[in-house]
């Protein structure tokens, strides 16, 4: 299973820059992970997409068909934001330097990955990435 963040998760449906390193991943995997509050983020993304008309609402319908059989399938796994998630995003926030630079949904991402066990998370978000080694995690950008 990979983490990924939602960023990399969009692109397994979309043809966004960077699609094809990110779909080239899914043959090393049965499962993507994401955080739970990352199905928030994908309906968000997908009303920016709507709202900006760069994808056509048949392309969207088509999309969220897709991530939504995914999800019913099991190919996408959203793990829970659980008390010791938000333990350790906390304690890691509160001893991190004070430059750091870190949205709350990218620490939840972050907190959830190593909670849960993972070692790897893939993004492209540079903020994202910077955070990654607070959190014990190694960050993993294809899209170059």
């Amino acid at each position: 299973m990979l983490y990924v963040d939602t960023t990399y998760l969009f692109r397994v449906y979309s043809t966004e820059p960077g699609h094809e390193a990110v779909k080239a991943l899914l043959p090393q995997t049965d499962r993507l992970a994401v955080a739970w509050h990352g199905r928030a983020e994908f309906a968000s993304i997908l009303l920016r997409k709507r709202r900006e008309g760069s994808d056509s609402p048949e392309q969207l319908a088509s999309l969220t068909d897709q991530f939504q059989s995914d999800c019913r399938m099991g190919f996408i796994e959203f793990l829970p934001l659980t008390e010791g998630v938000m333990t350790r995003l906390e304690t890691v926030l509160a001893s991190a330097p004070a430059t750091t630079n870190i949205r709350a949904a990218d620490a939840l991402h972050l907190a959830c990955a190593a909670e849960h066990g993972f070692t790897e998370v893939y993004s492209n978000d540079r903020l994202f990435l910077a955070a990654a080694p607070l959190f014990g995690l190694t960050g993993v950008n294809v899209i170059q």
